[in-house]
């Protein structure tokens, strides 16, 4: 349980990938002596760099930055991993004097922290671990309907991270994720936003990305990783299977490109749908030039 002085604020930033979450999150601790806390699964992770967007060294010179870079690609890290992280950080933030901007797009990671959820605390088992990681998403999730029908309807079924870590807490303790789940409103006020723009011009934005990190290594880092033996849940991050498939000569270039810009499309819809059917009073705000003053001037009633 982490215990705040009463009053303090949180700051949150969710939205899709692309959005521009980050340079309105350095705005905003710019505005109001704020430090930034991620909030995206991808970016935990050292060695993946080139496609996973992380902050560039200057970004994270002009503000400080937390949780990134923070666990290597074959060590285990749950969701209640990052709570304790994040809650710590938190508090040092705001024992400071100064104000946590959670920003990010992994919506687990932001709605555990909001809501303050309190996962079970069971260790990973490796040999568990690796026989439910062989197997398909669907057939994770069959067994997760077996034995937990009510996480098996909220789960993120696209996420084998999320699957496996939900049935390995169910054959181990013998009771459904969900009933060992609680939650326990966190000790500080929540100024919840959400950045947004049309579908199409992110769809746009996202393909240019793409082709922007293809264009600054992304395959060979892919490859190097590879190389190194690394597999399981942090290379099932978007666009790297994908790009293992090309490294195998299962795919060519042009439709690796293709297919990392559909299953693209596909996780930002899947952002709006988890922001939307996880609202704690989100304030959505559009992005573009103007923003930026309206949302500073509505803060500064509140903070």
């Amino acid at each position: 349980m982490v215990i705040m002085t009463k009053g303090a604020k949180v700051l949150v930033l969710g939205g899709p990938i692309v959005v521009g979450k980050i340079a309105l999150a350095i705005a905003w601790a710019r505005a109001f002596d704020g430090e930034i806390i991620n909030t995206d699964s991808s970016q935990i992770y050292r060695e993946m760099d080139s496609g996973t967007a992380k902050p560039s060294p200057e970004e994270q010179a002009v503000a400080p930055h937390y949780l990134i870079n923070i666990v290597a690609l074959d060590e285990s890290f749950t969701l209640a991993d990052f709570q304790a992280r994040a809650e710590a950080v938190i508090q040092q933030i705001t024992g400071r004097g100064k104000l946590p901007i959670l920003a990010g797009g992994t919506g687990m990671y932001i709605t555990a922290t909001l809501e303050g959820w309190r996962i079970p605390e069971v260790p990973p088992d490796p040999a568990l671990r690796a026989s439910l990681e062989a197997r398909t998403n669907e057939g994770l999730l069959d067994e997760l309907r077996n034995l937990d029908p009510k996480t098996a309807d909220s789960i993120d079924a696209k996420n084998p991270r999320r699957l496996v870590r939900a049935l390995e807490v169910c054959l181990i303790t013998g009771r459904p994720f969900s009933e060992l789940r609680q939650k326990e409103p966190p000790g500080y006020d929540i100024l919840p936003y959400v950045l947004t723009m049309p579908r199409e011009a992110l769809y746009e934005r996202a393909d240019a990305r793409v082709d922007m990190m293809l264009e600054r290594g992304w395959i060979d880092e892919a490859r190097a990783l590879i190389e190194k033996g690394y597999e399981g849940p942090s290379m099932s991050a978007l666009g790297y299977p994908q790009i293992g498939q090309h490294l195998r000569g299962e795919l060519s270039l042009e439709d690796m490109k293709t297919s990392i810009k559909n299953a693209t499309h596909k996780f930002i819809r899947r952002q709006y749908t988890w922001l939307r059917g996880h609202d704690p009073g989100w304030r959505w705000i559009e992005s573009g030039e103007d923003e930026r003053a309206a949302i500073g001037a509505w803060l500064s009633h509140h903070l």
